[in-house]
């Protein structure tokens, strides 16, 4: 996915939710900069930028991975920070993996013969 990936003209696609879906876009804006409001929050700024990194990292998508990493540097995150929050990711995706895996077996059960 990443071969699409155009950190310029990718936004200007934005034009056809700002034409189609204004209301959409708009409300979408504001829960978006009330999550990641600076102040007024539990969760400090960057520990929020680590999270939605950890997060675009799991999804795999470029974009949340490339302004995620940006905003949670420019809050205050360091590269030991990106490191862990990287690791935390692979680890979940990893887990993941393991405990879905075991539904192979479960599943797989349905297939088997039963002995009558």
């Amino acid at each position: 996915m990443s071969e699409y990936f155009d950190r310029t003209a990718d936004k200007t696609y934005t034009k056809v939710y700002k034409t189609e879906t204004p209301d959409i876009l708009a409300a979408f804006a504001a829960f978006d900069q009330a999550v990641f409001a600076p102040e007024g929050r539990a969760i400090p700024l960057k520990y929020r930028e680590l999270i939605a990194l950890a997060v675009g990292i799991t999804t795999q998508c470029v974009y949340c991975i490339d302004g995620h990493s940006q905003n949670a540097v420019t809050a205050g995150a360091t590269e030991a920070e990106l490191a862990e929050a990287a690791w935390v990711a692979t680890a979940i995706r990893a887990g993941g993996g393991y405990a879905h895996g075991r539904l192979a077996f479960k599943l797989g059960e349905d297939a088997r013969p039963h002995e009558h």
